[in-house]
């Protein structure tokens, strides 16, 4: 059984258009799934449209067996589903303590604990706990997000172009941040630019276009398969992890 599924997901409107024109697309228990695709393809609506920051307009989403299509975000959240969006993910004034407060108020009886074990997870939080969230790096910044998303204890985190504006560096240390909370029990569904990265480190992935899933699969087989490489990866594919000095060379895509 799916930790999430969703089934002709409708919502989000463009003019008089649906961005989203029904989505199917499934994310397992402890999984890795990439939502990848061209500009306007609808990447970003779709994950807000999972985590209650926009209502659909039809189709479902069962989250652990539960309808939540419609639930407003900070119950989704409470039912174990946390959203990091692309921008304004974190309150610049506030300290990195406080960020992390704000994100624990949905269960403040767990708070005090989980910051601990976050500070002891990105020891770089603890050692800045007391600076501006503004002062961080583009790179601490995410990770301060995923932070304030994981002081639900979520079962399952969604990532909104989670490594765009960063360095090849800063990305590559993200990337192996989302691997380790993979590892550890958490599921992720996260839209990326840089498709061939975010398809490197995925079991699966999904090829949005206008709003709908065209193409689905392991991750390894759509980063392979020629259709998807000259149509959305440039023509080549390329290991994930190389050299951040060497640069990327992929195609970069906005979120819509």
């Amino acid at each position: 059984m799916s930790l999430l599924e969703i089934s002709g997901l409708r919502g989000g409107l463009c003019g008089a258009d649906e961005i989203v024109k029904g989505a199917d697309l499934a994310v397992a228990a402890g999984e890795i799934v990439a939502l990848i695709g061209p500009n306007g393809a609808g990447k970003s609506t779709l994950l807000k449209l999972v985590a209650g920051l926009l209502r659909p307009s039809g189709g479902s989403v069962r989250f652990k067996d539960r309808d939540i299509a419609g639930w407003a975000a900070p119950d989704i959240s409470r039912a174990g589903l946390s959203f990091v969006p692309q921008e304004r993910n974190v309150f610049g004034t506030m300290s990195v303590a406080e960020n992390l407060e704000m994100g624990g108020y949905i269960d403040g009886a767990h708070a005090r604990q989980r910051m601990a074990g976050l500070y002891e997870r990105f020891p770089m939080l603890a050692d800045k706990r007391r600076a501006a969230a503004r002062t961080l790096s583009g790179g601490q910044r995410q990770i301060l997000a995923m932070a304030v998303a994981l002081m639900n204890a979520p079962d399952l985190l969604l990532l909104d172009e989670p490594t765009a504006g960063l360095s090849p560096r800063a990305a590559e240390e993200l990337f192996g941040t989302i691997l380790a909370l993979n590892q550890s029990g958490v599921a992720i569904s996260w839209s990326s630019r840089n498709a061939l990265e975010a398809l490197s480190v995925s079991a699966r992935a999904y090829v949005l276009v206008q709003g709908r899933p065209e193409r689905e699969g392991g991750a390894a087989d759509l980063a392979a398969d020629p259709t998807v490489r000259d149509l959305f990866l440039g023509g080549k594919a390329a290991p994930m992890l190389k050299s951040s000095d060497e640069g990327t060379g992929d195609v970069i895509w906005d979120a819509t």
